[in-house]
């Protein structure tokens, strides 16, 4: 009985010692980091995020990225999953567009260390905007185009895996490893003729307009003798990954 007491105690103590550790901790943990993603410069992206920790496993934070109007990243992989139609190839090299996206995120640290450190599983909500008013399409054999304006809009639902390490008191380094999101896009791009067209040359533009192949989602092509609409829609699938360098405070 003595002996079982002892070690009662014991046990007692180091849970004691243990809680005020990490409570001493948590109290001189900087709870706040303001981050740069380094990776997505190479995508001609410029993206930070703001982080607050919550606790030892909990924590949230917002992104925000922007591209200014440039040609298309990663426009190989889309068409490869547009099995290198050629119509789409050659809107795809014209193609100049903007856009930007805000994504905020619930991040829950699965290692013993916690604080902002270590492995995180983060569900995430991503709304993105896309702009172009140079969308153009040839037709009439080769012999016109119409250059098309307008917006694409998307709200998505996604998960990520990530890790985040201190470097020292002020600097974090947080990899997202992997994250996907889906969910559902819309948006109208139009554009007008320099000439009324004849019926044959509206069929030429619908054509054209219609042999784009799209790797997701669904198109609606309205053609008229002054110009043409394209209504996108459906699902719209994404990927998010990255390497951040942050400042802790």
């Amino acid at each position: 009985m003595k002996r079982t007491s002892i070690i009662l105690c014991l046990l007692i103590a180091a849970c004691s010692l243990y809680a005020q550790s990490a409570e001493q901790e948590a109290g001189n943990t900087k709870k706040n980091m303001l981050k740069l993603n380094v990776a997505a410069l190479l995508l001609k992206n410029y993206a930070v995020q703001y982080e607050r920790v919550l606790g030892r496993s909990a924590g949230v934070a917002l992104s925000f990225r922007t591209m200014p109007t440039t040609s298309l990243p990663l426009k190989n992989i889309i068409l490869d999953l547009s099995d290198d139609d050629e119509d789409t190839k050659d809107v795809l090299d014209k193609l100049r567009l903007s856009n930007y996206a805000i994504t905020p995120e619930f991040r829950w640290y699965v290692g013993s260390r916690g604080y902002g450190r270590g492995f995180y599983i983060a569900p995430y909500y991503r709304y993105s905007k896309f702009k172009s008013n140079n969308v153009i399409y040839d037709f009439n054999n080769n012999t016109e185009s119409i250059r098309l304006s307008g917006k694409f809009s998307s709200h998505s639902g996604g998960l990520m895996l990530g890790a985040q390490w201190f470097l020292g008191k002020l600097i974090s380094l947080d990899w997202w490893i992997a994250g996907a999101h889906y969910g559902s896009g819309n948006g109208i791009f139009d554009g007008m003729t320099d000439h009324t067209l004849t019926p044959q040359e509206q069929a030429d533009l619908r054509e054209s307009l219609e042999d784009t192949e799209l790797p997701f989602g669904k198109k609606e092509v309205t053609v008229t003798a002054n110009g043409a609409s394209v209504k996108l829609t459906g699902g719209w699938p994404g990927f998010r990954s990255g390497l951040t360098l942050g400042f802790r405070f």
